[in-house]
């Protein structure tokens, strides 16, 4: 049987009616089908499907990104065309498995009967056989070593001699018919799990996304679907003590929420980490409370490991922060005031900061995460520990070894350390502008001192910016914020150049001591951001190293700034270790005698002062003191009906594939007829696929047909069999 490319001829009247039938059913136009089903599946999973719009536009610019969206590449395989091109496929091959499976059955059942002892001679694979003994004897002689050798067979008479006619591997063709049904029956299931049924209920019931944030209970129907619905695919957030009855559906241009016939309760989220700080397991114990009935039915469910109630599969997707309760202090930023107040709030939830000073005219707190857990590799390229990550050189083998062998190992040192909670929050001011800041609770080992890390970005693309805050010798922020605090003093710092002139120079030179002190107060006074006619490129007045910088590039000559850059800033840590101890005076603390540990302070203050007019705090420094978790577990819950009949329609295709690839169709005839000395034998072999496989199973059966009858094969079989191999 000869199985061609063209269409299913129909016997239609109508022109176009044939020629729309011939073309679907033709092999060609499924080939094409599948090349464009594998072209779009590859776009599917290269581009990131169902993110949000925005996010498009920053990776392919405003123009692509429309264009794109125009195509509905983001959601690719829910798109309108993908599942006009699955249908077009489903009717292609089923036209095409109705056009060929009768032929190809037909052909399995039929014995190939009819030949005749000429047509026989005419196979490349045959051989002649002179028996001593009746045809009856040698005809069952065959037939018991066909069966023996697993062929089927059926006896014929015809035209005075016997015909034996034996098959073997048929089921071959089954795996054809098998192949192409597959191919259907997965098509039938991935449409059926599609999002095809929602988007019908969109069409026929006005069901539409809700692009407002709203209280689940108070959405009206239009944009619920409801507990029928056939198939879903979407997510469900519940923190630690609540319950949800309800998935959301993320759409392009919304969400849709569909309600579910039970009720998850999320009991407790147990999550356990890596070394690495990677999440190693996390668990949710859950009870599903049946709407109907008011069964509560305990479950247990872990990552790949789902649970199913009433036909909905309960994934464990990710987990999020439930909503934890933050106690903190505001530490002001600005001014000379260091007078701390009580703040606190809960994450997902956003706190007015005038609550802690009305200075904060209009800024909202907006508390967006919270972390308990924090593992950072703050070590550089030599593996030294210091947060900033500064590069080392590294020789030409090193850089080969680091991309050579194992994809686990790594030629940059670590050092992973757990640093503790951190809290990220939002201050937007009345403008609806907002900076996003990341505080750790508690210090961090940084170069053998120990710091407060306190982030700050602009755009949530941006990577955090630390500003580090050296902790006192109680472990806080109190000493550096009263020593931020009492430079902002003009009067404070007045005292502080006086008393630094007093030390440095002798009271002999009165005249050298007050230029001294005028000195050092001016360089306070451009360092703490006061001196007006020092503006940073936004117009607001300069403070720290910028304003030093600014002040030496007007008014020293090129040639001299190196050296009146060294001397300004011996004068600036000599009269800020004075600052210091004015402030400790404020809180009646004792002074603190030098040594290397208050001038490691001393230095590392001056650093996080000037860093400060670059953080950009709005008032104030918000330090985590104490917390209370609540997590939350993300579900998955999916609806899929058509994951069954995707699983049988895979166990097609494998049987098919099988059947085609290993079991292999072959063909078996004896002619037997009378001759004046015995009986003349005609065998003749062939198969569907000629194979090394097969040349050699041709002559072990020959050689088994002559060793059964206990004959020998004719000098032209021979000759004519030679002839046949070697060429």
């Amino acid at each position: 049987m000869s199985v061609t490319t063209s269409g299913l001829q129909s016997k239609s009247g109508n022109r176009i009616t044939r020629s729309i039938i011939e073309v679907l059913s033709s092999m060609r136009f499924a080939i094409a089908l599948l090349v464009i089903l594998s072209i779009a599946s590859i776009i599917g999973t290269v581009l990131t499907q169902d993110d949000p719009y925005p996010n498009y536009v920053n990776q392919f610019g405003p123009f692509w990104a429309d264009i794109f969206r125009s195509l509905s590449l983001y959601t690719a395989y829910s798109s309108w065309w993908f599942m006009l091109i699955l249908g077009f496929l489903m009717v292609s091959v089923s036209l095409c498995v109705i056009r060929n499976a009768s032929k190809m059955l037909a052909d399995a059942k039929s014995w190939k009967d009819k030949v005749r002892e000429g047509s026989l001679r005419a196979f490349h694979h045959k051989g002649e056989f002179a028996v001593h003994g009746t045809r009856a004897q040698t005809s069952a002689v065959l037939a018991k070593l066909s069966a023996k050798l697993g062929y089927k067979f059926v006896a014929r008479e015809s035209e005075g001699a016997t015909l034996i006619a034996a098959k073997r591997g048929a089921l071959t063709k089954f795996g054809y018919i098998s192949t192409h049904l597959a191919i259907v029956v997965i098509c039938l299931g991935g449409l059926l799990d599609s999002n095809l049924p929602i988007k019908l209920q969109m069409w026929l019931f006005d069901k539409s996304p809700i692009r407002a944030n709203t209280v689940i209970n108070e959405i009206p129907p239009e944009h619920r679907l409801p507990q029928s619905n056939p198939t879903f695919r979407g997510y469900a957030w519940v923190p630690e003590g609540q319950h949800v009855s309800t998935a959301i559906l993320n759409q392009p241009d919304g969400s849709l929420i569909q309600d579910l016939p039970f009720s998850i309760e999320l009991n407790k989220f147990i999550v356990d980490y890596y070394s690495t700080g990677m999440p190693k397991l996390f668990v949710s114990d859950i009870v599903v409370v049946d709407h109907k009935t008011g069964a509560r039915v305990p479950a247990r469910i872990e990552v790949n490991k789902p649970f199913e109630y009433d036909g909905v599969s309960i994934y464990q997707s990710s987990f999020q922060d439930g909503g934890s309760q933050m106690q903190m202090t505001a530490f002001p930023m600005t001014g000379p005031s260091a007078r701390t107040a009580p703040f606190g709030g809960t994450i997902g939830g956003n706190v007015p900061l005038s609550t802690a000073s009305p200075l904060a005219d209009g800024q909202t707190v907006e508390f967006t995460d919270f972390r308990a857990i924090n593992v950072e590799n703050i070590s550089n390229g030599n593996g030294q520990n210091d947060a900033r990550g500064v590069a080392a050189h590294r020789t030409l083998k090193e850089a080969f070894d680091e991309r050579l062998g194992s994809g686990a190992k790594s030629s940059k040192p670590l050092d992973l350390h757990n640093v503790g909670p951190s809290v990220q929050y939002k201050v937007r001011d009345k403008d609806g502008q907002a900076r996003e800041y990341n505080n750790y609770m508690l210090p961090v080992d940084v170069g053998g001192e120990k710091m407060f890390l306190a982030g700050m970005r602009v755009n949530p693309d941006d990577p955090f910016r630390y500003l580090r805050i050296p902790a006192d010798t109680g472990g806080t922020v109190k000493a550096w914020m009263n020593l931020r605090a009492t430079l902002e003093n003009p009067d404070m710092r007045t005292a502080a150049a006086h008393r630094f002139a007093l030390r440095s120079v002798p009271g002999s030179n009165p005249e050298l001591q007050q230029h001294l002190e005028e000195s050092v107060l001016r360089v306070l006074t451009l360092f703490a951001g006061a001196d007006s006619s020092v503006k940073m490129p936004g117009g607001q007045a300069a403070g720290g190293f910028q304003a030093i910088a600014a002040f030496i590039d007007r008014s020293v000559p090129k040639a001299e700034q190196e050296k009146a850059a060294g001397l300004l800033l011996r004068m600036l840590e000599g009269s800020t270790w004075d600052l210091w101890q004015l402030s400790r005076e404020q809180l009646g603390e004792r002074d603190t005698q030098p040594n290397a540990d208050a001038s490691r302070f001393i230095q590392s203050s001056i650093n996080a002062i000037s860093d400060s007019f670059l953080y950009g705090s709005p008032v104030f420094y918000l330090q985590l003191d104490s917390f209370k978790q609540v997590q939350a577990s993300v579900f998955q819950l999916t609806r899929a009906p058509g994951k069954k009949v995707v699983y049988f329609g895979s166990l097609l295709l494998v049987l098919g594939i099988f059947s085609m690839f290993y079991v292999r169709e072959r063909r078996l005839w004896f002619w037997i007829k009378d001759t004046e000395h015995g009986t003349n034998v005609v065998m003749a072999m062939s198969s569907a696929r000629k194979t090394l496989d097969f040349e050699k199973e041709f002559i072990q059966t020959r050689d088994a047909v002559g060793a059964a009858l206990g004959a020998k094969l004719t000098e032209a079989s021979d000759a004519a069999s030679t002839s046949g191999h070697a060429g």
